[in-house]
């Protein structure tokens, strides 16, 4: 595609954001157009990097960790062109729980995978006790194991700055809930109100939303919003910047961010639609479980909690590839937003320039959706 190409990317979260930024990198004249949705998954997030896991590695996993692999690219990237504030740091993450023959097998597989995963870090079993020393509002009694490659990142500032970035490249932003154009069976560009907007292609990358915005070129695309609750407290006077993310056997999470903040959640409602609400039962079952894990965050200050809707798909892979001439979709990474958004945004970015993507998109091509196939 020559310097002339306009893609227009539709959505406002950090997957549209990282689309923006790849496809400005390359020259190329974007149109980002946000609706404004109340509870996209981006803002709500908790934004954990660390995806390996002791379960088996299948699709969903690989673009995980792949998506945590090219972290440290991107932020360099991003640095290059002046935009560094993204928040992520590198904290660490502990595993833990009071089985400790099931600790010792997380951290076996950990480092059996470490070889094809260096970014993994060092791995190393802690004794009882000692996670609570590294993060001191923690039951005493818990055990864990240390993934010294883990991170942690505030969903609002890396897509600002992507989208930042994108636009010191020349990329355009409009306000508006995007409706596609056509000419016969191609997407030709986009109407946001009364304005039409032309375009060599167009990228829908509309979270919890893409089914919406998709539906009337033909496709009933199976994703759908699943609710989380996310809390966010303070603890007066301590020094949380640094303090590595908790990840107990079960929900919730942890984790810090300078300023005294303390997250964790969060629910994971499938039939909530798009009731954007904090409820009593997910806030209280919650609470109740932190205080279980982290029992010293009995005084803690309650500050917010927030809401955003994960996209999700009827057989949980991401949908990320070409619907029909001009029209490419890249949404559905659920939990692992923040992990992969970045990654699969670069995937739809070469999408749209006719290239071969980094990654095999194979398993989360949308033709599986297509009727008749298995």
């Amino acid at each position: 595609m020559s310097a002339s190409t306009r893609v227009v990317v539709v959505g406002g979260g950090i997957v549209a954001a990282s689309v923006a930024y790849h496809l400005t990198r390359e020259g190329v004249s974007v149109v980002v157009v946000e609706a404004g949705w109340p509870g996209p998954a981006t803002n709500a997030g908790a934004g954990i990097i660390c995806p390996w896991n002791d379960r088996g590695h299948d699709p969903n996993y690989e673009l995980a960790a792949d998506g945590a692999r090219y972290y440290p690219e991107l932020l360099g990237m991003l640095a290059e062109d002046g935009h560094a504030e993204t928040s992520y740091a590198r904290v660490g993450a502990l595993r833990v729980g009071e089985d400790t023959q099931r600790l010792d097998n997380i951290a076996a597989v950990l480092r059996s995978i470490r070889a094809d995963r260096p970014e993994i870090g060092e791995v190393e079993l802690v004794e009882p006790g000692e996670p609570q020393r590294r993060f001191p509002p923690l039951a005493p009694n818990l055990a864990g194991v240390w993934i010294g490659g883990a991170g942690r990142v505030d969903g609002r500032q890396i897509r600002d700055s992507l989208l930042g970035a994108a636009v010191s490249y020349g990329a355009s932003r409009i306000t508006g809930a995007a409706s596609l154009d056509h000419a016969g069976a191609r997407v030709t560009g986009v109407t946001v109100g009364q304005e039409s907007v032309a375009a060599d292609a167009v990228v829908v990358a509309a979270g919890a939303w893409t089914a919406q915005v998709c539906a009337p070129a033909g496709w009933q695309l199976p994703v759908g919003p699943q609710r989380g609750q996310i809390i966010h407290a303070e603890i007066p006077d301590a020094d949380t910047g640094s303090w590595p993310v908790i990840l107990p056997p079960a929900d919730p999470y942890l984790l810090t961010f300078p300023g005294s903040r303390v997250v964790f959640g969060a629910t994971r409602e499938h039939n909530s639609g798009f009731d954007y609400r904090t409820t009593v039962g997910g806030v209280g079952a919650m609470l109740s479980a932190a205080m279980d894990v982290a029992p010293g965050l009995a005084e803690a200050t309650l500050l917010e909690t927030r809401i955003g809707f994960r996209p999700a798909t009827s057989d949980g892979r991401p949908v990320i590839g070409k619907l029909t001439d001009g029209l490419i979709v890249a949404t559905g990474n659920g939990p692992e937003g923040l992990t992969a958004g970045p990654w699969t945004g670069l995937a739809a970015a070469a999408l749209a320039l006719g290239q071969e993507p980094a990654m095999d998109l194979s398993p989360f091509d949308p033709a599986r959706f297509r009727p008749g196939n298995p």
